[in-house]
């Protein structure tokens, strides 16, 4: 396949835990053709502090994590995380895909894709960046459903409460940053149907 110089070749897809960031990122993989690539394996740090589909226990050091920090230390350090440890795998990704014309194309997403981080990244060499945004009560009912929230004793109801206001902390200081670099964005809860929200997005970034 030749490729051009100009041509997009990679779209980042940035937002908070839980805004359906992957789901649009196999959509849209599905929809394009592209490769994927997620980066929570990466990102997730510590870790979601509730029991997952594979039943283990929450880590002490997951419940200790969030029971001791506050929210705006929770903020912080999961930035910190993400510029020190993730970024750097970020860009050499990136830039194997932008100039080695050769690869596939690829769509990248996950909460790493903090909009300061990656702004040297976008709007040249092929790479194209939307965030996926949604209101406080959208992130509340998802986090509630999967951390399965009401069946859980208090300290544990605690933890989860921590990541939720965590994650609205995030999604509210990703919109400021989003505003300020002028970063396409969009809200998930104005689109009904995964398809529509992929189609809405290949609009907003001129992909076709």
């Amino acid at each position: 396949m030749n490729k051009s110089i100009n041509e997009t070749r990679v779209i980042l897809i940035g937002g908070s835990s839980h805004a359906g960031k992957s789901t649009l990122g196999l959509s849209l993989a599905a929809k394009l053709g592209w490769s994927y690539r997620s980066m929570d394996k990466l990102a997730r740090h510590p870790g979601r502090p509730w029991v997952g589909a594979n039943g283990k226990a929450i880590p002490e050091y997951v419940a200790e994590y969030y029971r001791i920090r506050s929210v705006d230390a929770l903020f912080l350090d999961v930035l910190s995380h993400y510029e020190k440890n993730v970024l750097p795998i970020v860009e050499a990704i990136v830039h194997s895909y932008a100039f080695q014309l050769s690869r596939e194309y690829l769509i990248l997403e996950g909460s790493a894709l903090w909009p300061e981080f990656v702004a040297n990244l976008v709007g040249s060499n092929g790479v194209k960046a939307i965030w996926l945004t949604a209101s406080d009560q959208l992130f509340q009912n998802r986090i509630k459903r999967e951390s399965n929230f009401y069946n859980v004793g208090e300290d544990e109801k605690h933890l989860i409460q921590k990541f939720i206001d965590r994650t609205l902390f995030y999604n509210q200081r990703m919109r400021e940053k989003i505003e300020l670099l002028g970063f396409i964005c969009i809200d998930v809860e104005f689109v009904s149907m995964t398809d529509e929200l992929s189609n809405k997005c290949m609009e907003l970034m001129e992909i076709s």
